[in-house]
């Protein structure tokens, strides 16, 4: 028993020696005592650009000058379920519509029990507050009861708010940007500036050049100097 005990303990012994010699190898080798620090810890991972980043598109003026509101029945036909639009219709789970464009935001159908951070809101459904209210009820008023999740395409908002306002009526539209002449600025700065070749301006000073060809141009001659005719009776 005692030869098996040395012989264990010797093996243990031996075993410990070489992890303890493997260890110093690899500290010397790989630095794992002292570790350096990458040059450049982890890496850059490009995320994407949030929309509604950078401003694009149409405007909201120009889409509901040129947008439809035969187009946007179609999509309120999302609407219905939860709203009517006719007029002195009921409310559902969401107020009746009719004539909401420009009306009181929070206070529009009488009975209905908007929420408070609806009816706290203030101001106008204007077309700048129904647009991104159509785009996002939540980002809007986080405590809406509206579960709508919002509609994403900017030309199916402009023609729900033309079907709107063709159902109970509403301010004017925002007259559509103005249209940048053709060519842009450089265009317009052509169109005002002389045409080459058409000679001297009026009331301009003649350059010398042209001031030498008009004094070897012809002349005129004064009548008592002319010389003595040569008709029928002058020989």
């Amino acid at each position: 028993m005692n030869d098996n005990f040395n012989t264990i303990a010797g093996w243990t012994l031996f075993a410990g020696i070489v992890a303890l010699g493997l260890s110093s190898i690899s500290s010397r080798i790989f630095h794992a005592d002292n570790p350096e620090a990458p040059e450049q810890p982890g890496y850059f991972i490009e995320a994407a650009e949030e929309p509604g980043a950078e401003e694009s598109g149409p405007s909201l003026a120009l889409l509901l000058n040129t947008g439809s509101a035969e187009a946007g029945a179609a999509v309120f036909a999302k609407c219905i379920s939860c709203h009517s639009i006719e007029q002195s219709g009921a409310n559902g789970i969401g107020p009746n519509l009719w004539g909401v464009v420009g009306a009181p935001i929070g206070k529009h159908a009488a009975g209905f029990a908007y929420s408070a951070d609806l009816a706290s809101m203030g101001g106008e459904w204007t077309y700048e507050n129904l647009d991104p209210w159509l785009a996002s009820p939540r980002a809007m008023a986080p405590g809406t009861k509206m579960s709508f999740a919002g509609l994403a395409n900017p030309q199916d908002r402009a023609n729900v708010i033309l079907y709107m306002v063709a159902n109970g009526g509403g301010p004017a539209l925002p007259p559509p940007p103005a249209e940048e002449p053709a060519g842009g600025e450089a265009g317009a700065a052509d169109a005002t500036a002389p045409e080459e070749g058409t000679g001297t301006l009026e009331g301009a000073a003649p350059s010398a050049m042209e001031a030498a060809g008009a004094a070897g141009g012809s002349q005129p001659v004064a009548s008592s100097n002319a010389a003595p005719g040569t008709g029928a009776n002058g020989q």
